[in-house]
């Protein structure tokens, strides 16, 4: 009887004997063989095979092996996302601070980056009167960069009204960009903790509380809040933006929060500790991102940065595609100019672990990947026109790893949807195929901005600080 039902079993197809368990070990098994079964015909000249090989074809092999370290680039960024994505489902979640409501509250400074922001300072300068941080410790500067509409006369008016709580800094010369402008005003500040807002910006009423508790850590340098459009409801570009920062926000900031890994400081609703700054080499005003600059200075220095993802600041996003192809092409070249000069010294610092030197180093070459994808896009074009049908055969696989790695990286759908859900607005997830729209937009807009960063360096062009528009007072009206 023992051996008749033996014989049964081995007679049963392994998939339904074995269950869940038998089908994960088929599946492995089968990628195994594919992967064996591939290489090998890479390895198959004429004789073996129509792929081509460096004996054979030795161009379309450059080509074909240059395409499958593309794709295995792609792969990785898209495994990142996954796993932050599954982080903010199933993980622990990380809000080391945000119990901490009563303290003896320290002296801080707020600036306020203006430069030509006539329509929205002074709700940003409002929010701030209004806000509960003790105002005996709390000193407000408007940084006035230049402007030559009438942002200047607006913040006058208020030191006029609030002369003990209010001090203008009015800048007339210097180089031009939020990141020199703010040098130039830093030396101003009183106290140990400099909080920073577009003038777009508008905080609530407990947002300067929950952005100052981080910092009683004496290893934290830099603090992060979450940013949410206030105008939404705009347009079609307005609604995906809206979905891009849920997904960058709610997912991937809090996410690398949890992981213990390296959350980024976004240069405004926000703030540095001024003495961890000036122990990293102080404010540098010769980037365009210099939030990105001053984060991995502190990051590869041993200081902390903390993502606060219940303190909630409303900004505005662009209305118009010219608007936000030049912000995201300044955000790219802002970028690349920090990737280029520390992504050495970050992965060679003895203060960070593995993971935070990995997860910190594939977030340094983001701004890198849309041109390797587009070189990636040419050479399985130039492989099918050199007649490699065989070999683009071979790579089915890869080419479906490598459309689920690109939208993992770039358009972030599972990560949107994720935040969508968690956010609690389902009908928000009717507009996700639109975000192809704007992740090719970005793909190109970010490549352009990869080469016209290298002819700025070859041909020493002096870089370009391009505002971004603000609609708040034509709505108004």
């Amino acid at each position: 009887m023992k051996q008749s039902r033996r014989d049964e079993m081995a007679k049963t197809p392994v998939t339904f004997r074995t269950g869940l368990l038998g089908r994960s070990r088929a599946a492995l098994l089968a990628g195994m063989g594919w992967l064996a079964v591939s290489m090998q015909a890479f390895a198959q000249g004429d004789d073996g095979g129509l792929v081509p090989t460096f004996k054979d074809y030795p161009v379309a092999a450059v080509m074909a092996w240059l395409l499958f370290l593309i794709v295995i680039t792609m792969a990785l960024y898209g495994i990142r996302h996954f796993m932050f994505t599954m982080n903010r489902l199933t993980g622990k979640q990380r809000h080391p601070y945000i119990d901490i409501a009563v303290a003896n509250w320290p002296m801080i400074t707020v600036f306020i980056a203006a430069h030509n922001e006539e329509k929205v300072v002074a709700g940003c300068i409002e929010a701030l009167l209004n806000t509960d941080y003790p105002a005996d410790r709390l000193k407000i500067i408007p940084v006035n960069d230049r402007s030559i509409d009438s942002t200047g006369a607006i913040i006058d008016g208020y030191v006029a009204r609030y002369p003990s709580r209010i001090s203008p800094f009015h800048r007339t010369g210097g180089k031009a960009g939020k990141s020199a402008a703010l040098k130039d005003a830093l030396q101003f500040a009183e106290g140990d903790i400099a909080i920073i807002f577009d003038a777009d910006y508008v905080p609530g009423r407990g947002l300067l509380k929950q952005l100052i508790a981080p910092f009683f850590d004496p290893e934290v340098g830099a603090v992060m809040g979450r940013v949410v459009p206030v105008n939404s409801g705009a347009n079609l570009l307005t609604r995906m933006l809206d979905l891009e920062r849920s997904a960058g926000y709610q997912v991937d900031q809090q996410a690398r929060m949890n992981m213990n890994l390296l959350p980024q400081y976004g240069g405004t609703v926000g703030g540095v500790r001024l003495s961890a700054v000036e122990a990293v080499g102080g404010w540098h005003d010769d980037t365009l991102a210099e939030d990105t600059d001053i984060t991995f200075r502190l990051m590869f220095n041993g200081w902390k940065t903390v993502y606060t993802n219940r303190s909630e600041c409303y900004e505005e996003v662009p209305e118009e595609w010219s608007v936000r192809i030049k912000q995201v092409t300044r955000w790219a070249k802002g970028h690349n100019q920090v990737m280029a000069r520390y992504w050495w010294k970050f992965a060679s610092s003895p203060y960070l672990t593995l993971g935070q030197r990995i997860d910190g180093l594939l977030l340094l070459f983001v701004f890198v990947i849309p041109l390797i994808m587009l070189a990636g896009w040419g050479l399985a074009l130039g492989l099918y026109f050199l007649n490699a049908g065989s070999l683009l055969s071979q790579l089915v696989p890869v080419f479906a790893l490598m459309i689920y790695g690109t939208l993992g990286n770039f358009a972030a759908f599972f990560e949107i949807v994720v935040a969508v859900l968690i956010d609690g607005n389902r009908r928000r997830l009717r507009l996700l195929p639109f975000n192809m729209l704007g992740f090719l937009v970005s793909l190109f807009a970010i490549s352009g901005a990869v080469w016209s960063l290298i002819l700025d360096s070859l041909l020493k062009r002096e870089m370009v600080w391009d505002k971004t528009i603000r609609y708040r007072g034509e709505t108004a009206k």
